[in-house]
């Protein structure tokens, strides 16, 4: 579905990496004019000319979405958005409550919750005038059930989860639409290695003895897939998981 020329743009947030910059190039393979926003610089501006120069239209904005001033100047280039992705975000220690650093907890929240309300708010004017906005939050199914050492990352995406849940009740009648997608298990170069402070041993036992976990383009083409169906479809939530993740806790391992 080629989007209507008032819904062209999409906004991308923590496209530098990951199932960020994944869905910028579907998006972009798409027909859409995407912005790749995030606070590395030069990782947005390589995709950007790795866009342009295959035959797409990008543009890269330096942008921390935690940052309510520099969201809303942000957000002042724009009189019309069709797609807003609330990707940013990402996980940070998996200690027991008993120990979590509270300010791992903060952080988390600052940038899963926070910085996805100041986009939405500072974007939802552009996208309802669109006459075709889609707003989608990029969750996890960590948002859906607990497990232990995930208390601080689990507590986030929850309020993640209820961001998204109650945006579609406050906004139902106007033309914009509200998407979750919820991944369980993606294997990506840094959202592990993050979480577990650069140590790469921790990080590779995460999905040690899992033949496939899910990858980046898969969780963006379950994105795209969402984005570009017909406006009257909404996709309210939409849970992924490699075969072998059966639940945050259930997973089958050849070790």
């Amino acid at each position: 579905m080629t989007p209507a020329a008032a819904s062209r743009i999409a906004v991308v947030t923590g496209a530098s990496s990951g199932i960020g910059a994944a869905t910028a190039r579907q998006l972009a393979a798409e027909g859409y004019r995407v912005v790749l926003t995030a606070r590395r610089k030069d990782r947005i501006e390589a995709l950007t000319e790795e866009i342009t120069t295959a035959g797409g239209q990008a543009t890269a904005y330096t942008l921390d979405v935690t940052d309510r001033t520099a969201v809303d100047e942000f957000a002042s280039a724009f009189k019309t958005i069709g797609v807003l992705v609330n990707n940013a975000g990402g996980a940070l220690g998996a200690d027991p409550i008993a120990t979590g650093d509270p300010a791992q907890w903060r952080q988390m929240y600052e940038t899963n919750v926070i910085g996805t309300l100041n986009i939405t708010q500072a974007l939802l004017p552009a996208l309802t005038a669109s006459g075709d906005g889609t707003v989608v939050v990029l969750s996890s199914t960590a948002g859906h059930g607990t497990y232990e050492g995930g208390g601080g990352y689990v507590a986030a995406k929850h309020a993640e989860h209820v961001l998204a849940e109650t945006l579609r009740l406050e906004i139902v009648g106007t033309p914009v639409r509200v998407i979750e997608v919820a991944p369980g298990m993606v294997k990506t170069e840094e959202f592990a290695l993050t979480r577990f402070g650069g140590d790469s041993d921790k990080a590779a036992k995460v999905y040690a003895g899992v033949a496939q976990p899910l990858t980046a383009d898969d969780v963006a083409e379950t994105i795209t897939w969402a984005v570009t169906r017909p406006s009257h479809v909404n996709i309210d939530l939409l849970v992924v998981r490699p075969r072998a993740q059966a639940s945050n806790t259930k997973v089958h391992r050849e070790l």
